[in-house]
């Protein structure tokens, strides 16, 4: 007797896949941008404001592409804003700090996309018993993009140099689009069409920009967990953006090795993301779970400010697994609280909305530490000051009385 496979593994994998192309096309940035600034004469800390301006775009399609999502569905969304994306990385060739700037804003909007469209999909699909589990499958996504772009652009770039590492990198992003593009017409949910497919933007349309962020006020646990998320999100995105440009700069190690330390760094978030999404099902419990997340992470960041040239190569490579496995990991179960804390028709919006604080402190944390760097305070206390923000983290946790399982259980009567 043939056995079928289970309906929600082909939504789990096409989503995983776009997921983790469109963390490609953002972690390249940081890890491509040291040889692109030795050539052009920018400084280090440009780094900071050209993943700041990616996180715009990531921001502007949350706030403003809602209606493109609900009009051809997420996962055609995330296909299209990866193509451009992928074309976009011809306009880092050319040697102007604003045209890059430009050039990430739009490699952005598939950032931005990613997870409204991911969590659509992943709540109608995933198991109940298991959906922590599946989003934080669908979240490993991320961290295993950066795996990809810490070993492959400082390999191709020692071979053949940074331009035709972004011709490679194109052919990368493209590829999985080719490879699910005709899965999204049986994935997504799109309405009747009724004239225009893409209106033409009114007043009451724009009005509705505010609805994502109005979402989040549907109950104060569901603000609360939100704000969580955007907490976190400091000590990633200075992780995210810094360490390679740190580690060459700061520690004098060759881009090769640095973007070594930044792909164990990410393949730390691979299995941090699946085990906490595991642990967070086994023990019924997304608040405790986001508890030891956010100690370790507080811990590896300030550690990561510490350190010096005459940290051996092992010490910095096993920082970097455990902030992966805490600093990079807390995605999955904060975004599956969301969801679950959401009202069932407001998922998209609540996911948006929740990404949004985290686009914001995604872009305003690494342009604050850009700033502070270069202003002279060095990266040992912006490390230190980042990873103090995850300890806010315990602060602001929502606690349901009786646990989360028993929360969900109230919601589920």
């Amino acid at each position: 007797m043939t056995r079928t496979a289970p309906a929600w593994l082909m939504p789990v994998v096409a989503i995983c896949i776009l997921q983790t192309i469109s963390s490609f096309l953002t972690r390249l940035i940081p890890i491509i941008a040291p040889a692109m600034s030795a050539e052009f004469g920018w400084s280090g800390s440009s780094i900071g404001y050209l993943t700041a301006s990616n996180s715009m775009g990531g921001l502007a399609i949350l706030l403003a592409g809602s209606a493109l999502l609900k009009q051809v569905g997420g996962m055609r969304t995330l296909q299209l804003t990866l193509s451009l994306g992928a074309a976009c990385l011809a306009f880092l060739l050319y040697p102007s700090l604003g045209v890059a700037l430009v050039a990430c804003f739009a490699m952005g909007l598939s950032n931005g996309a990613a997870n409204p469209a991911g969590s659509e999909v992943l709540q109608r699909f995933s198991p109940p018993g298991k959906r922590n589990l599946m989003f934080s499958i669908k979240q490993a996504g991320v961290p295993l993009g950066g795996v990809m772009a810490g070993l492959l652009v400082p390999a191709v770039v020692a071979l053949a140099g940074w331009r035709i590492a972004l011709l490679a990198c194109a052919v990368v992003v493209l590829l999985p689009i080719v490879l699910t593009w005709r899965l999204s017409s049986g994935l997504d949910e799109i309405p009747a069409r009724t004239g225009r497919v893409f209106p033409m933007p009114t007043w009451r349309s724009l009005r509705t920009l505010g609805v994502p962020l109005a979402s989040l006020m549907h109950n104060r646990g569901l603000l609360k967990i939100s704000v969580v998320g955007s907490l976190f999100a400091v000590s990633q995105s200075c992780w995210f953006t810094f360490t390679v440009v740190y580690l060459v700069d700061g520690l004098g190690y060759s881009l090769g090795r640095a973007g070594m330390v930044f792909a164990v760094m990410q393949a730390g978030g691979v299995i941090g993301r699946i085990a906490l999404g595991w642990l967070s099902d086994y023990l019924r419990s997304a608040t405790a779970v986001l508890s030891i997340a956010a100690v370790l992470s507080a811990v590896t960041t300030a550690l990561l400010g510490l350190t010096s040239p005459a940290w051996p190569l092992w010490a910095a490579i096993v920082l970097a697994f455990v902030a992966g496995c805490s600093a990079a990991s807390w995605n999955g179960v904060q975004i599956a609280e969301v969801a679950r804390r959401s009202p069932p028709h407001m998922i998209s919006e609540t996911a948006a909305g929740s990404s949004i604080l985290v686009n914001l402190t995604n872009m305003v944390a690494p342009t604050l530490f850009a700033i502070f760097v270069s202003a002279g305070g060095g990266y040992g206390f912006a490390f230190i000051c980042a990873g103090a923000c995850s300890l806010l983290v315990l602060v602001c946790l929502p606690r349901d009385r009786g646990g989360d399982a028993g929360a969900q259980e109230r919601r589920a009567r």
